[in-house]
């Protein structure tokens, strides 16, 4: 409890500073009878405390902001004029303690986001000769020739000019599924090579390439991003005005400049500087509880509002990874002995699919003999004098010919139709089973789908670079009636913001790469960051920690709930805050004692907005 207490009096001395100094006060004026040093102390507190908060209030005046801020500053003017220290400093104390109770709920949820991990490629390596030199990216230079190795991020746009590779692209496309790419195809910077070495040409820079691309969007639709109004201040536009009113309605009627600063120190917004942030601080933390990350006040206000929900297809509304759908045995094999050997010369591969038949099987295997790998094609090899050639329908139409796959041509086509992905078997040259191979959508969505719309969501769209005809077998799945599928990370993010030309809150929910200009364009970008990318997190407004779709749910739960109670404690507040105003305005109330009774208005506001938790 101390170290938290120290840590936040090191980021906000204001209001650790102003607390202190009326304590001091208090003890030399009570105990001690000194009530001239205890003046001397407040006063001193008053200016050193509040100078600051003047200051900042009349910058944000030049600029155009009429915040809640008005009230406090002219109270601690008020005050300083009247040298009435001790009102002066409480109002000093409540205005600074707001203020950093917000900024300290933002800096919960950022210093929660560094755990996450970065992911950029930052190496080269260039061939000189006949060796290899390790450069960092911003040094390759176009035409230079690139070795890339398995599991190595591809450092920038080029042409594979020799050997083949399966090349993971779900970190730009979302598709999770791997492509085969040999001598004569683009790659891109940032996807990864799962398997397979080759050399490549490097065609673009570092910084044009299309991972550079997609954090220049990101960045620009961040600064293009329009700041949210705090749901203190749309209240104290008609609030302020109230209170000028008031005090100098009393003024009129008492004839006392002293009515004016109790008046004042009673229509000081207590409830809006202090019961809105620490509403917002413990949704924050309740968030973070069942582990979803929000990034200050502006989105745990919006996110409860939202009326248009967006779905990023691959890794949110599906898992993002291959599953063996079905398995389908062909002359006289049967499904389980199928998947039995293909898994166990699958289990010597590091191919994503060949792990997916592994888990699939889920027994023990056999090691197969004389086991071989063509990368990006397919393997190969024997089990009980069997040779047993697995992969796509070019590698075994190849090794085998067109007579490989008699009687399986109908099984071909029914599943190509869809578009599925198919793993052939071939037992001694010979088509023996096929693999379906999809990617499974997420359990619950269509409940997730109908509760968030109860919720408040008007329009569920989901957005996807894959097929549109996968798109919308996965959308029908889900109970999504609107689908944009074969986009670029630009497209989605022009997608949002035509949404947000039609609605005044859109979210937008994603995980990779890909996604992140969209998740910054959107009023509040949500990223599946236990297995996203950290520039979809960073790009991102609200973090879920889980791979858990349905934290989407307890998100617009949870912000629902902290707006109404910071709402409430708001009426509460201003409500008791306008009765002493009348009662102060006729000069029925010292600001001495004034300030005492705002905080019992405080006490009762801070409590309500407690529970949030």
């Amino acid at each position: 409890m101390s170290n938290t207490l120290w840590a936040f009096g090191k980021h906000y001395p204001l209001p650790i500073f102003t607390l202190f100094g009326l304590l001091v006060g208090l003890i030399f004026h009570f105990p001690l009878h000194r009530v001239d040093l205890s003046h001397w102390i407040w006063l001193a507190t008053l200016i050193c405390g509040g100078i600051p908060i003047v200051f900042q209030t009349l910058k944000g005046m030049i600029q155009g902001i009429f915040a809640s801020d008005i009230v406090a500053m002219l109270a601690i003017l008020t005050a300083l004029v009247m040298g009435e220290a001790f009102a002066g400093a409480v109002v000093v104390l409540m205005q600074s303690g707001g203020e950093a109770l917000e900024n300290y709920g933002l800096r919960r949820a950022s210093s929660t986001l560094e755990a996450l991990l970065a992911r950029a490629p930052r190496f080269a390596f260039r061939k000189k000769d006949d060796s290899l030199e390790k450069i960092r990216v911003e040094d390759v230079r176009v035409g230079d020739i690139l070795m890339v190795r398995p599991g190595d991020l591809i450092p920038v746009d080029g042409t594979i000019i020799e050997g083949t590779a399966e090349i993971d692209e779900s970190a730009l496309t979302g598709e999770p599924l791997a492509h085969s790419k040999t001598a004569g195809n683009k790659v891109f910077s940032g996807t990864i090579d799962v398997n397979g070495a080759f050399e490549m040409r490097a065609d673009l820079l570092s910084q044009e390439s299309q991972y550079q691309k997609i954090v220049e969007m990101v960045r620009k639709a961040q600064l293009e991003k329009a700041p949210i109004q705090r749901l203190a201040d749309k209240y104290a536009i008609f609030f302020t005005p109230i209170a000028l009113a008031m005090s100098l309605f009393g003024f009129f009627v008492t004839g006392d400049t002293t009515t004016i600063l109790a008046v004042l120190v009673v229509a000081t917004p207590c409830p809006l500087i202090l019961a809105t942030p620490l509403a917002i601080l413990c949704g924050i933390n309740k968030s973070a509880e069942v582990g979803i990350i929000v990034k200050g006040g502006a989105p745990m206000e919006q996110v409860g509002n939202i009326q248009v929900a967006v779905f990023d297809k691959t890794g949110t509304i599906t898992y993002g990874t291959p599953h063996i759908e079905e398995t389908i045995p062909l002359n006289h094999e049967t499904a389980d002995d199928l998947l039995y050997k293909t898994a166990s010369i699958e289990q010597l591969s590091s191919h994503s699919i060949a792990k997916a038949v592994v888990n699939k099987a889920n027994r023990k295997l056999t090691v197969p003999l004389n086991f071989k790998e063509t990368p990006g094609s397919g393997v190969e090899g024997d089990i009980d004098g069997d040779r047993f050639t697995i992969g796509s329908y070019t590698f075994l139409e190849q090794s085998f010919g067109k007579q490989c796959f008699e009687n399986c041509f109908d099984t071909i086509n029914r599943f190509e139709s869809q578009e599925k992905l198919l793993i052939f078997i071939a037992k001694n040259g010979l088509c023996i089973g096929i693999l379906v191979v999809s990617d499974r959508i997420r359990p619950n969505i269509p409940v997730l789908i109908r509760d968030i719309q109860l919720l408040g969501v008007k329009e569920v769209i989901m957005l996807t670079g894959d097929s549109a005809k996968n798109a919308e077998n996965i959308a029908k799945q889900a109970g999504i009636k609107t689908v944009k599928a074969d986009l670029l990370p630009s497209q989605k993010m022009e997608v949002i913001k035509k949404l947000k030309e039609k609605y005044s809150s859109v979210a937008m929910v994603g995980d990779g790469i890909n996604d992140a200009p969209a998740l910054a364009t959107a009023t509040v970008g949500i990223a599946m960051g236990a297995l996203g990318s950290a520039i979809s997190s960073e790009a991102a407004d609200i973090v879920f920690l889980v791979d858990d779709l349905s934290k989407m749910r307890d998100c617009l739960v949870i912000s629902q709930r902290t707006i109404y109670i910071a709402k409430q404690s708001i009426f509460i507040g201003m409500g008791l805050s306008f009765i002493l105003m009348c009662i102060a305005s006729f000069g029925l109330i010292q600001p001495v004692v004034g300030a005492l009774l705002q905080e019992f208005i405080d006490v009762a506001v801070i409590l309500n907005a407690l529970r949030v938790r």
